[in-house]
C-alpha cells in the first residue's frame, strides 16, 4: 500500500517539475513564447493548487480509494491529451484536464497513510517516507525528463505516464483498504471551490501576465480586483457552510499556519529554482536536456535521501528541530548559489550548492507535513492533508510566475522560442535569475524565522 501511494506521489509532483527540461524543445516546435512557456509548468500547478483542498473534502466523503483511483485514470487521460497536442492551446488546456487526477490523487494518499498507521512514532514514519516521494518527484523531474526528452522528444514526459497509471490502478485496486467514509449529511461547498480557484488563478494570471500587459492595464487592475474580490468573498462563504471547503478554525492552530506558510515557501523557492536553473543550463550553458537534467541530480539525490530520516527524526524529537535544520540548509545553500551564479558557472560547483538545498528541503518538507496533519482529528486528515498540499502547490505555481517575471525583465524577449543565448543576452537571463534567486533565499529565510519563533518544541501530537 504505501509503495502504491508513494509511486502515485512521485508521479503527481514530478508531473510539476519533469516538464521543466522540455520547455526550450517544446518552445522551438511549437513556437511558444517564454510567458506560454511559463504557462505549460503554471496551468498543471495552479489548477492542481486550486483544486487541492476540494479532491482532498471529496475523499473524505465518497472514500479515499474511490478518490484514489479515480485521480490516476483522469491523469493518465489528461497525459496522454498532451502527449498528442499539436499546439500550445491544446498542450495548455491537456495539463489542465492533466492536473485534475492529483488533485485527486495527492490529499488521498496522505489521508491513506494516516488511515493505516494510527501510531503517531509510525505515522511520522511513514509520512517521512510519502514526503521522500514528494521531494523526489519534485527534483527528480528534470533529471528523468531530460533522459526521456533525449531518447524521444518532449511528448515522452507525458506518454510514459500512461503505463505507469495503468499498474497504479491495478495496484490501488489491490492493496489500499476500503475504508468507508462518514455519511455526509451537509452539501458540497460548490461556491468556495469555484471562489477560491478564481483567486488563486488570477493572482497567477497577474504576476505571469502583468509585465506584458502592464502593471496599470485595464485587464491587470481588472484582475487583481477579480481576485482581491474573490478571496473576501471565498472567507465569508466559509464562515457560514454548515461544512466549510476550509475550516477557518484550523487557522487558530499557530503551528498548522507556520507550516503550511513554511511549505510555500520553501517549494516556492525550490520550483522556482530548479524550472528556470534548467532552463539556464540549456538556454545559456548550452547544454542537452539529458546533461541539464543530470547537473539537477543532486538535488533530487539528497532529498530522497534525506525525507525518510526527517520522518524519524521528527518522530523522536517532534518537528520544529527538522524544520529549522532543512530551513537553515536550504537558505545558506540558496544564498551561496545566488553569489555564486554567473554565465559559466561549472557543474561541480553548482552539483555540490544544489545538494546541500536538496538535503535542506528534504529534512524540512516531511516535518512541516506532520505538523499540518497532525493538527487535526482523524475525520479532517483529508482536508488538512489537502490545505497543506494545497499551499505547497500555490508555493510552486508562484514560484514559477515571480522568479519567471522577473527573469523575462530582465531578458526581454531573448529567450523566447527556446532559442540559445549568446553574449549580452546570456548576461541579462542570468542577471534576471539572479534576481529570482536572491528573492527565493530571502522567503527560504523568513520561514526559518518563523519556525524558529511559532514553532512549539516537543514531540508531534498526533491525533
Amino acid at each position: 500500500m504505501l509503495l502504491t501511494v508513494i509511486v502515485a506521489q512521485i508521479l503527481s509532483i514530478a508531473s510539476a517539475t519533469v516538464i521543466a527540461v522540455a520547455l526550450p524543445g517544446l518552445g522551438r516546435d511549437l513556437g511558444a513564447t517564454g510567458p506560454e512557456q511559463q504557462w505549460v509548468v503554471d496551468a498543471f500547478v495552479l489548477v492542481l493548487a486550486s483544486l487541492l483542498i476540494a479532491g482532498g473534502v471529496l475523499g473524505d466523503r465518497h472514500g479515499r480509494k474511490v478518490a484514489f483511483l479515480a485521480g490516476v485514470t483522469v491523469f493518465a487521460v489528461g497525459s496522454l491529451w498532451c502527449a498528442l497536442s499539436p499546439t500550445i492551446e491544446w498542450l495548455l488546456a491537456g495539463r489542465v484536464l492533466q492536473a485534475l487526477g492529483p488533485a485527486l490523487v495527492l490529499p488521498a494518499s496522505l489521508a491513506i497513510v494516516t488511515e493505516v498507521y494510527p501510531d503517531p512514532a509510525a505515522r511520522a514514519r511513514a509520512i517521512g517516507l510519502w514526503g521522500a516521494g514528494s521531494g523526489v518527484g519534485l527534483a527528480s523531474g528534470p533529471t528523468l525528463g531530460g533522459a526521456i526528452v533525449d531518447a524521444v522528444g518532449w511528448r515522452g514526459v507525458f506518454a510514459v505516464n500512461v503505463p505507469i497509471c495503468l499498474l497504479l490502478l491495478l495496484a490501488g485496486w489491490r492493496f489500499i483498504p476500503w475504508v468507508r467514509p462518514a455519511r455526509a449529511t451537509i452539501r458540497f461547498d460548490v461556491a468556495g471551490a469555484l471562489l477560491l480557484t478564481l483567486a488563486v488563478a488570477t493572482l497567477a494570471f497577474v504576476i505571469i501576465e502583468g509585465r506584458e500587459a502592464g502593471w496599470t492595464s485595464v485587464v491587470i487592475l481588472g484582475a487583481g480586483a477579480v481576485c482581491v474580490a474573490a478571496a473576501a468573498a471565498f472567507t465569508a462563504v466559509e464562515r457560514r457552510h454548515a461544512a466549510p471547503l476550509i475550516d477557518l478554525a484550523l487557522l487558530r492552530h499557530r503551528a498548522f499556519v507556520v507550516a503550511n506558510l513554511g511549505g510555500a515557501g520553501a517549494s516556492f523557492a525550490f520550483v522556482g529554482c530548479i524550472v528556470f536553473l534548467s532552463v539556464f543550463l540549456q538556454q545559456v550553458q548550452g547544454r542537452s536536456p539529458g546533461e541539464a537534467g543530470l547537473c539537477l541530480l543532486p538535488l533530487g539525490a539528497a532529498t530522497a535521501a534525506c525525507a525518510p530520516f526527517a520522518g524519524r527524526l521528527t518522530a523522536r524529537l517532534g518537528a520544529r528541530i527538522p524544520m529549522l535544520c532543512g530551513l537553515a540548509l536550504a537558505t545558506v545553500a540558496m544564498t551561496l548559489l545566488t553569489v555564486r551564479l554567473q554565465v559559466d558557472l561549472g557543474a561541480g560547483s553548482l552539483a555540490w550548492m544544489l545538494g546541500v538545498l536538496g538535503a535542506g528541503i528534504g529534512l524540512a518538507l516531511p516535518a512541516m507535513t506532520v505538523t499540518a496533519v497532525g493538527s487535526v482529528e482523524h475525520a479532517r486528515a483529508g482536508m488538512a492533508a489537502a490545505v497543506h498540499n494545497a499551499c505547497r502547490q500555490l508555493g510552486q505555481a508562484l514560484g514559477v510566475a515571480v522568479v519567471g517575471t522577473v527573469v523575462f525583465a530582465e531578458a526581454g524577449s531573448a529567450s523566447d522560442a527556446g532559442r540559445r543565448l549568446l553574449g549580452a543576452d546570456a548576461v541579462a537571463w542570468t542577471d534576471g535569475l539572479h534576481t529570482g534567486l536572491t528573492l527565493c533565499a530571502v522567503l527560504l529565510a523568513v520561514a526559518l524565522v518563523g519556525v524558529a519563533l511559532l514553532v512549539p518544541r516537543g514531540r508531534p501530537t498526533l491525533t
